[in-house]
């Protein structure tokens, strides 16, 4: 799904990665830039960041789950839907959210056995996916958003 933003590489250096990128950009902004989009009809600054942190955090529970639960079965949700019944908060609060989750997940991002990355799961709308597929989805998935970020910081 979004392994064509990792290019076959390690998706942990993407996690790793990637997170810094978003944080400098955002951070070196004017702060009315949070409520600017990369164009007409899409999400603000703002509501890509707490979007990024609300997938850290169903990221963070996916893995987990994976690696500690037998015949996982991934619960699917629907983004707009939880943007909608998020409060408007600042857009840095989003970011040290996402950042504090991300450093969490990489400690046992960065610890994963080639047997607990192989490990399986179920996914109602992909299949049997494993952790590798997680660590992908995660990091093709904030690299998606990074051009939409790059776009706003340059308006």
């Amino acid at each position: 799904m979004y392994s064509k933003y990792i290019g076959g590489h390690d998706p942990v250096r993407w996690l790793e990665e990637t997170p810094s990128h978003i944080d400098g950009l955002v951070r070196g902004w004017p702060r009315q830039r949070d409520e600017q989009s990369y164009a007409p009809g899409k999400w603000t600054a703002r509501q890509l960041l707490v979007h990024l942190a609300e997938i850290e955090m169903v990221f963070s529970i996916r893995l987990r789950f994976a690696l500690t639960s037998d015949g996982y079965v991934v619960q699917p949700f629907e983004q707009d839907d939880w943007m909608k019944i998020e409060p408007p908060m600042p857009a840095l609060t989003a970011l040290d959210a996402y950042l504090g989750m991300r450093r969490l997940n990489l400690q046992l991002c960065r610890a994963l056995t080639p047997d607990q990355r192989k490990r399986t799961l179920m996914h109602p709308d992909f299949g049997t996916i494993d952790v590798e597929w997680l660590l992908g989805w995660c990091a093709g998935h904030e690299r998606h958003h990074l051009p939409q970020l790059d776009a706003i910081g340059k308006q």
